[in-house]
């Protein structure tokens, strides 16, 4: 403050309690919350409202002042004209916001008066300071009776105004810590129940499980008794059998493909420049990249036309190749061989579809049945411990994060009471 009073004096700390222990569970905590803050309410309450009677008679003492010091003439006359002019403008500017600010302080019966009160005297003491500040000299100098008393109240007033700020502020203080604990409680409350779901939801996928491998069990038995019979065994050797055969598909094809790699440039130089139908285009472009595909009964036909066109592009320059008799010649050897490689390719395609007829007619639909029931059943079982897992997981995220909110429920509790709660959860 401007106008001189000093901070007030520092009291001495009281000796600390010897904090007692009490267990309890977290149920009884809303209930301490209560007492507690409506015990600190009271308490505030009053000591604010005693702080507020305690300062009217000092609001009342400078309303006097006011007007005493309004009829005052400060003996202006015994003074420089000059001078007197700035104590009189002076003595009316602290009488003027005297009369304006300075009023009746309001009767307390809740915390809504309080802040009230809290906001008035504020505003009292910061306009009073700040006249008394402006005109301190005049004050201190011509009215010097006035200056001791406006000091002494002034200071009475300001302390016990930081008193009541305190007081105010310790019960905002308390209220938010108290609306803190019980959020805090809502979340244990809220975390127990998830980890209740959770674990039932893993009971139940225990449950699930222990069918499934009752389950997958009884399909594997079923399954290695159909494998130990003999047709399964017939069906074991039969796919031997037409998988080696499989290998024969790569010596018909490299035999092929040695034969077409004679030719490859001319047919590749014929597939850009000529204007063929859409299935010899396609046959076309299956004589330069994969020739076993299309060596058939049905294609044969197609495929002289275009050797024949390939030749014709040879002898008459249009495809230019190194050596054009060699060339024609690698084409007859070619078209002569037809026969042969679409003989082959035809032979192989009905040895493996009998093969394959056979070889399905010795699988047991049964069997296809079962595996297929297997492989679901343990992709179903692979799933379920997934998620048991992450349920698993989450219990173990609740299981830390319950015991941190209530180590700072305890810490709370301890700015309410000198008693140290040990919060019991069960």
């Amino acid at each position: 403050m401007v106008f001189g009073w000093g901070k007030k004096k520092q009291e001495e700390k009281p000796l600390e309690e010897i904090p007692q222990n009490k267990e309890i569970s977290l149920e009884d905590v809303p209930k301490i919350i209560a007492d507690l803050s409506k015990l600190r309410k009271t308490q505030n309450l009053a000591e604010i409202n005693s702080l507020r009677n305690n300062t009217e008679p000092l609001i009342n003492d400078l309303m006097k002042i006011g007007n005493v010091l309004e009829k005052d003439d400060l003996k202006i006359d015994d003074i420089d004209k000059h001078l007197a002019i700035i104590v009189v403008r002076g003595k009316k500017q602290v009488i003027n916001v005297i009369k304006k600010d300075v009023v009746s302080l309001p009767k307390i019966s809740s915390f809504d008066d309080a802040e009230k009160l809290n906001l008035l005297l504020n505003s009292i003491l910061k306009k009073v300071g700040d006249v008394l500040g402006r005109q301190t000299r005049v004050i201190h100098i011509f009215a010097k009776k006035y200056a001791a008393q406006l000091k002494e109240n002034l200071e009475v007033m300001n302390a016990n105004h930081s008193e009541i700020q305190n007081l105010l502020k310790n019960y905002n203080s308390t209220k938010s810590l108290s609306e803190e604990i019980l959020d805090s409680i809502n979340k244990i409350h809220k975390l127990s129940e998830l980890r209740k779901e959770k674990s039932k939801k893993i009971s139940e996928i225990s449950e699930h499980n222990s069918s499934l491998d009752k389950k997958i069990a009884s399909l594997q038995s079923d399954i290695d008794e159909i494998k130990s019979s003999e047709n399964y065994q017939k069906y074991l050797n039969l796919k031997k059998v037409l998988d080696e055969f499989g290998n024969q598909k790569s010596k018909i094809k490299n035999q092929i493909n040695t034969q077409f790699t004679k030719i490859s440039r001319p047919l590749s130089r014929y597939e850009y420049a000529s204007s063929l139908d859409k299935e010899q285009k396609n046959i076309l472009s299956q004589l330069t990249s994969e020739p076993f595909d299309v060596l058939t009964d049905k294609n044969k036909d197609s495929i002289i036309i275009i050797l024949e066109n390939v030749r014709k592009g040879v002898l008459s320059g249009s495809i230019s190749v190194k050596d054009i008799d060699k060339m024609s010649a690698q084409i007859t050897e070619t078209e002569e061989l037809l026969d042969s490689f679409t003989n082959q390719v035809a032979e192989f395609h009905k040895k493996f579809k009998e093969l394959k007829n056979e070889l399905d007619a010795l699988l047991s639909k049964e069997l296809r049945i079962l595996e297929n029931d297997l492989v679901k059943n343990t992709t179903d079982l692979e799933e379920s411990n997934q998620k048991s897992k992450t349920f698993q997981g989450e219990i173990d995220d609740v299981d830390s994060k319950i015991p941190e909110l209530v180590s700072e429920i305890e810490q709370k509790l301890r700015k309410f009471s000198s008693t140290r709660y040990t919060i019991l959860v069960s």
